[in-house]
């Protein structure tokens, strides 16, 4: 059974999405939620779902290997960044080559980089009149929305749409795609 480790910052809906995705799988399991704040309702979710969580500061975070450590007592063996905004340090990398996964709301390299989250990721593509965007899954490098791209899959933005239709659409692409992109990875890594 491979444990899955996710990163949430926030509200936590595509960590939940995930965690069902694999509730009845006897291939891969969410063993546990990290969350940098302790006010984002993804530890509420966690709660719900019966899965273990938990919190750190940001200095805990950069700090690395005391959560390292956990990590590795839980036997992780993947990381899923979902709506997570702190930069990932090379210690994380060392630790998870190749086993760190991001979800981006846009089709990098467009709209990435710091301070790229969000809604100010489909602010961004609607400011640029961009004709579609959609999600952008890849392994980390330790830049922000760099690292190698395993999926990508777009959806249409129509001259109309707002940031928040866009982010509309873009949800209904994370909610479809990165469960079974997830799934996908963790059988590669076993060849």
């Amino acid at each position: 059974m491979k444990n899955i480790a996710i990163f949430a910052s926030g509200s936590g809906s595509n960590a939940e999405n995930i965690a069902n995705y694999f509730a009845n799988s006897d291939y891969a399991q969410v063993s546990v939620i990290v969350a940098n704040n302790p006010n984002a309702y993804v530890l509420e979710r966690a709660k719900k779902l019966g899965i273990e969580s938990i919190t750190v500061t940001k200095s805990q975070f950069m700090e690395a290997d005391t959560l390292i450590a956990e990590l590795k007592e839980r036997n992780i063996d993947f990381i899923v960044l979902a709506g997570f905004l702190l930069l990932v340090p090379q210690k994380y990398i060392d630790a998870y080559p190749g086993r760190i996964v991001n979800i981006h709301p846009a089709l990098l390299p467009k709209h990435g980089g710091k301070g790229m989250y969000g809604s100010h990721v489909h602010e961004s593509v609607v400011a640029a009149c961009d004709t579609e965007s959609g999600i952008t899954i890849h392994l980390i490098d330790g830049n922000y929305d760099k690292g190698t791209t395993f999926f990508q899959a777009t959806c249409p933005v129509l001259p109309t749409d707002t940031p928040d239709d866009v982010a509309q659409k873009v949800h209904a692409l994370e909610y479809e795609h990165f469960p079974h992109v997830i799934e996908e990875i963790l059988h590669t890594l076993d060849k």
